[in-house]
């Protein structure tokens, strides 16, 4: 009997009450810790608000273009073939992209040194817009591990 399958209904995030982005949302969402979501919300808000001041733009097209700027487009994932494990470059979907740029994002901005949380994921993203910074640095990283281990993309399913 062929197994019936099931694909995963997303969860669709309200957009935030500020800008009306899901985006927005989405990552307010990543930077939470323990619940403090009106924290979180806090944070994002003034980052943006300085970011938009730096860079040119809306608030929310700074966040999206950073956020792009960020985005992988291929990964290593670890194989383990007859006792060896091999580093296969694997391409990324896009939601699961997005969501990795954001970790990077918020990661790289909590391990600057600086004054407020607000101030130093304002700076991180303002360097993501102009393909600096730790974040990107990470991208680059990543892409350059995939480029290395090209031959053994055939070891991909």
């Amino acid at each position: 009997m062929p197994r019936k399958s099931n694909k995963v209904v997303k969860r669709e995030i309200p957009p935030d009450a500020k800008y009306g982005s899901v985006i927005v949302s989405k990552f307010i969402n990543k930077l939470m810790l323990r619940g403090q979501k009106a924290t979180a919300e806090r944070v994002v808000y003034d980052a943006l608000l300085l970011t938009s001041g730096r860079a040119d733009g809306s608030p929310v097209e700074v966040l999206e273009q950073a956020v792009k700027n960020v985005t992988p487009a291929l990964m290593v994932k670890s194989r383990r073939i007859g006792g060896a494990t091999y580093q296969v470059p694997v391409e990324v979907e896009e939601n699961r992209g997005r969501s990795i740029a954001m970790r990077w994002l918020i990661s790289a901005a909590r391990a600057r040194h600086g004054n407020s949380m607000a101030e130093k994921l304002a700076a991180e993203l303002t360097d993501a817009v102009r393909d600096q910074g730790a974040a990107i640095k990470k991208r680059s990283d990543v892409y350059r591990m995939a480029e290395a281990n090209r031959a053994f993309v055939h070891y991909r399913w």
